[in-house]
């Protein structure tokens, strides 16, 4: 079976497949304090609590945005396991043609998440990544990365706006009854919703004026099941897509490191 890691600002997601079926997955906070020993300990965790054998992993793939982690979670992946991870960098065959200024700077999980959505959806398609940053992104049918745009994260907005503003105190996420909210915090929901969700449908919108095409839309990322309901533009969401973007590339690689 193969094990995939996400690794991102915020969190770390691991899945495991069996061919292209995913049959576990875990989310675990981002930290760059922790060891490889650590890392392998919740790894083991993981294993134990579903059952699965360590002997069982016969690979592994990482895709990173935290150069610190991603040593010692190769590291904690070798010792609970005894298999060496491929890591999504310079070099990997993922089957994206990146046409940008840097390809080599395009981040890991925007290359396996566009990989994933191809293979699934096929192309052209506007992927949005709702992370600690908003990545919104274009691939043409024929595979090919044409760039995209980057904005804060949701979470990054509120906490902006909430560190700044003396007067203004943290809310939860929830949608507002109303888009003309009557008390604080309302107001605030309102406007980090409300006011993501126009940014997002009028991106759309430029994105399609530009490239002349109307496609589909994928999202994906801990923010977007909140935003996608509110948008005008009908949104798929994938929580999956990125694990499967790094399966099908490890299948483009496997070749190249038995």
């Amino acid at each position: 079976m193969l094990l995939t890691a996400d690794v991102g600002n915020t969190n770390i997601k691991f899945g495991v497949y069996d061919g292209d079926r995913l049959k576990f997955k875990l989310r675990v906070s981002t930290d760059t304090t922790k060891t490889s020993d650590e890392f392998a300990v919740e790894l083991y965790t993981f294993f134990q609590i579903y059952g699965i054998s360590a002997s069982s992993i016969d690979s592994s793939i990482i895709s990173s945005v935290v150069p610190k982690i991603t040593s010692p979670l190769s590291t904690a992946i070798k010792t609970v396991t005894g298999v060496e991870s491929i890591v999504i960098g310079a070099g990997i065959k993922s089957g994206l043609n990146i046409k940008i200024d840097n390809p080599e700077r395009l981040g890991a999980d925007i290359v396996a998440g566009c990989v994933g959505a191809y293979e699934k959806y096929g192309g052209p398609f506007v992927m949005i990544f709702m992370g600690t940053a908003t990545v919104i992104t274009y691939v043409d049918e024929n595979k090919t990365y044409l760039g995209g745009a980057i904005a804060p994260g949701v979470g990054v907005s509120l906490d902006a706006l909430t560190s700044k503003g003396a007067l203004l105190s943290s809310v939860d996420l929830k949608v507002p009854e109303r888009v003309i909210s009557t008390n604080t915090n309302d107001c605030i929901r309102s406007g980090i919703m409300f006011g993501t969700a126009c940014m997002l449908d009028g991106m759309i919108d430029r994105f399609s004026e530009q490239t002349g095409k109307s496609c589909r839309v994928i999202a994906t990322g801990g923010f977007a099941p909140l935003m996608v309901q509110n948008c005008r533009h009908e949104i798929i969401y994938d929580e999956n897509i990125i694990l499967d973007g790094l399966n099908c590339i490890y299948k483009k690689n496997r070749g190249s490191y038995n």
